[in-house]
């Protein structure tokens, strides 16, 4: 193997990197000591440290050798820098979704990494700035010590219907309040961060196009999680405090999960050399087209849990002895091909990558929408099917606590059994499991964030009406139809018409 970049190189490193941080982390009202030690948190922080030990295990799929550093680094931090560099993010993507059954946390980053790496370029073409030999600084910086990096892009917004500087509180976006010679200072506050807590650096980013007017909100930076100024309020999840329940049952999945924060910045410095992006607002929107264009396509992580929850619906209907039924077997092959659906169209995005001014390989826009758009829909299809073929008892299971009672576990232990040769523990695994990924917590990482990560499906929708080409495809239709060949000829025989009436005056 090549040589490994120093820093952080297992998963037990990276949760230990995560430990003695003056974190400001408030969960149900208080103030939370220790995230790591913390059962709400700690299986979003396992579901990150998959990401070493994939990149151990499985070396030329979750690493690549950085143009930065000459050595061999996450592929998270990865610049891709030829089409089989975007579309081996989907295959990790994939197997890593297998793995964990759940948000890992890490695509926001390495998507924002790859679209703030040609964006910035783009803007020191353009204005002579130094803002790109910054990032390849900082993007050495954080390879060398194998950081994860946390995308905040969404702003909480306000009023829809207004642009930033129009808000009657101009803190609803991010912003700068003062400048010094040293950097700037912002203020706002970032929506549904994902992950935000596991990282070690958040990217701050604009979150829509801009105008003159709105400057001061064209600002992206490179920001310490632990930074002086910073509050994170921890987001609920439904069924997330069974995690702190006795037992491993009722969490169905209790080693991990996702994770998703508001990010509150109360005068927050930027040091000049981290500032990528400063009142350059008529690239903010490029940067947050390209950043969707790559992370859209990155849904496939989807099917990587679809992988899982597909194999736990066929589990259960095994357990309850219909796994030879037709229709079980016919609704997990619709389950499979929905799957694949999502995968296909998302790959295909990344197999389409061609390369920017700055080099770095960018996801064909179109497919990636349709793959997002896939998303918004698919996944919802594949949890119903899921929870036909697991039947009613998936919700109206009763407790672990129950399961384990000396007074009446042992009804439990005779009536909840399917077939005999199955532990009834082992089907009240896989029923809790289809419940925590389509109802419960992890159903956060499947369907909340497939209907709304990287764009709700009107933004989706957008994209793809810009790219249509109807008029192209019109013509295609008018040629075959034979359209445009009788224009043609009735051209010509106007011109004929016409030469000939000249012709025939001169005679």
């Amino acid at each position: 193997m090549d040589e490994v970049t120093e820093g952080i190189s297992t998963a037990e490193a990276y949760i230990e990197s995560l430990r003695g941080r003056a974190l400001k982390v408030y969960l149900f009202g208080e103030l939370v000591a220790d995230i790591v030690e913390h059962p709400m948190i700690r299986p979003s922080i396992n579901a990150v440290a998959e990401t070493f030990q994939l990149a151990l295990q499985e070396p030329e799929l979750a690493t690549a050798i950085s143009p930065f550093t000459g050595k061999r680094v996450n592929r998270f931090l990865h610049i891709a820098q030829k089409r089989e560099d975007v579309v081996l993010q989907n295959k990790m993507q994939r197997r890593l979704g297998q793995l964990t059954g759940t948000c890992f946390q890490r695509c926001v980053g390495m998507d924002a990494f790859n679209a703030l790496y040609s964006t910035t370029f783009e803007i020191d073409a353009c204005y002579h700035t130094n803002y790109h030999t910054r990032f390849r600084k900082f993007i050495a910086y954080t390879q060398n010590h194998n950081f994860v990096i946390g995308g905040a892009m969404t702003d909480v917004k306000g009023d829809r219907s207004l642009a930033p500087h129009q808000q009657a509180d101009p803190d609803l976006f991010v912003h700068i309040t003062r400048r010094t010679s040293e950097g700037v200072y912002i203020t706002g506050a970032k929506a549904h961060q994902t992950g935000c807590l596991n990282s070690h650096w958040l990217l701050v980013m604009p979150t829509m196009r801009l105008t003159d007017n709105d400057r001061n909100y064209a600002i992206v930076g490179a920001i310490p999680v632990d930074a002086k100024g910073i509050t994170y309020i921890y987001g609920r999840q439904s069924c997330d405090t069974r995690s702190m329940e006795t037992g491993d049952i009722d969490s169905g999945n209790a080693h991990y999960g996702g994770q998703e924060a508001m990010v509150i910045f109360e005068e927050v410095f930027i040091p000049n050399e981290l500032i990528f992006m400063d009142g350059e607002y008529e690239f903010a929107s490029m940067l947050v087209e390209r950043f969707t264009c790559y992370h859209r396509r990155s849904y496939v992580c989807k099917s990587g849990v679809g992988d899982v929850l597909i194999g736990a619906a066929a589990t259960i209907a095994e357990f309850n002895g219909a796994d030879k039924a037709s229709h079980i077997k016919d609704k997990l092959v619709e389950m499979t091909h929905l799957n694949e659906t999502i995968y296909a169209t998302g790959i295909a995005a990344s197999y389409q990558s061609k390369p920017t001014l700055s080099g770095t390989y960018l996801a064909d826009d179109m497919l990636a929408n349709v793959c997002k758009h896939h998303v918004t829909r698919l996944p919802y299809e594949i949890s119903r099917l899921a929870q036909d073929l697991a039947g009613g008892l998936m919700v109206t299971l009763p407790s672990e606590q129950d399961f384990r009672s000396e007074t009446v576990g042992h009804l439990l232990e005779k009536y909840l059994k399917g077939r005999a040769d199955v532990p009834t523990e082992h089907r009240m695994r896989i029923l809790r499991l289809i419940e925590n990924m389509t109802l419960g917590r992890n159903a956060v990482g499947y369907l909340t964030e497939s209907m709304h990560g990287a764009g709700s499906p009107q933004a989706q929708r957008i994209q793809i009406a810009r790219q249509m080409q109807l008029d192209f495809k019109k013509q295609l239709a008018k040629e075959l139809a034979g359209i445009k060949k009788r224009q043609k000829d009735m051209l010509i025989k106007e011109i004929s018409d016409y030469f000939g009436r000249v012709f025939d005056t001169n005679v």
